[in-house]
């Protein structure tokens, strides 16, 4: 499932959304086809995945410090995950696990606390670093999906934060295997998550950030 479909399904549910949810998929949508232009480029790719994951995590509040970013992505994929009857995100993740997500959750260099060690803190790192890997199999082998989503998702935030905050270099090769495999598990994903935030408008998103303000 690619941008371009979504945006068909998207239009053909014309008038049975409501604006703001409208908007908020046709901006994931926009930025999913951003992503797929840039093949070639997997830095622009991943940058342009996780502005689409904002599309849809992003709320507007009073207070933006009141809730993490990182724990409102994490918030929005327990709900994708409540309302995944199909269980695809399951599926995607157990037929993926061999490959991109396995390599990702086994790469220290997007372990939070591998960092921290280095900047003079959690001389531990090492160890809990092998636990998570040894949770993150556990959880697949009981299907405990939200708790190796968590997993995943905390290691792609260490890696959006090492791009976005200018700590790598463009086309670098020394984080090439972690910006590549972050890149096509985000790729993989959206299209699922943007399709059942499509499918349940009734649910509560939020509101949008910077919604259209007209003259």
């Amino acid at each position: 499932m690619n941008s371009a479909t979504l945006n068909r399904k998207l239009k053909s549910l014309h008038g049975q959304l409501q604006e703001v949810h409208a908007i908020r998929l046709h901006r994931a949508i926009s930025w999913l086809k951003a992503a797929e232009e840039q093949e070639k480029s997997p830095d622009f790719r991943l940058v342009s995945l996780w502005i689409a994951c904002n599309s849809l995590y992003a709320i507007d509040e009073l207070t933006p410090e009141a809730t993490q970013e990182r724990e409102r992505f994490g918030t929005l994929v327990d709900k994708l995950l409540r309302l995944d009857e199909e269980k695809r995100l399951y599926a995607l993740i157990w037929n993926k696990f061999s490959g991109p997500i396995r390599l990702l959750i086994e790469n220290k260099y997007v372990y939070s606390p591998f960092w921290e060690y280095h900047r003079g803190g959690n001389k531990n790192w090492e160890k809990g670093f092998r636990q998570s890997i040894i949770d993150a199999n556990n959880a697949l082998a009981c299907q405990n999906v939200n708790y190796l989503m968590r997993i995943v998702l905390d290691r792609l935030y260490v890696l959006r934060n090492q791009i976005v905050h200018g700590g790598a270099t463009y086309k670098s090769k020394i984080n090439r295997a972690q910006v590549r495999d972050g890149a096509n598990i985000l790729m993989n994903l959206l299209p699922i998550m943007i399709e059942i935030i499509m499918l349940n408008p009734k649910q509560d998103w939020g509101k949008i950030f910077y919604p259209p303000i007209g003259e």
